[in-house]
């Protein structure tokens, strides 16, 4: 593997992952206590040469929540099979950095059209003429 493809133009180098395993915790009977199953996955996200300064900055700030105080964020996975938490932390990491590397769309405010401002102010034309009919008429004697 040449590396973890998150996106088009960016691909973190398995140089700058650091994989481990360990046992999983929790219930699992006689085979849970010898077999090293949990993935834990490191990746700096501070020293990373693979990122722009723009892109460390962006998730820098919107992963501050998930990183250690030296930069680095780890993802953990730990089901029954080993490969399959590699696999599956793998996934996680690259879809934890595409969504904060994504950029909001600015809203575009829009107008109400022309039609349907006019059917507006016709409603209210016949409720006004709804309520002055209900009004109590006016004597002129």
């Amino acid at each position: 593997m040449e590396g973890l493809r998150v996106r088009r133009g960016l691909v973190i180098p398995e140089s700058e992952l650091s994989e481990s395993v360990s046992r999983s915790s929790g219930p699992g009977g006689q085979h849970v206590n010898k077999t090293s199953t949990r993935v834990t996955l490191r990746w700096n996200v501070r020293c990373s040469d693979v990122l722009s300064d723009v892109q460390r900055n962006r998730l820098l700030s919107r992963l501050q929540h998930r990183l250690t105080t030296q930069g680095e964020l780890v993802l953990h996975a730990s089901s029954r099979s080993q490969a399959r938490n590699r696999e599956a932390v793998r996934e996680r990491l690259a879809s934890v950095v595409q969504e904060a590397l994504a950029t909001q769309r600015t809203r575009v405010p829009s107008k109400p059209s022309k039609r349907s401002v006019s059917r507006g102010i016709a409603a209210k034309k016949r409720k006004t003429e709804t309520k002055r009919a209900r009004r109590r008429p006016i004597d002129d004697d």
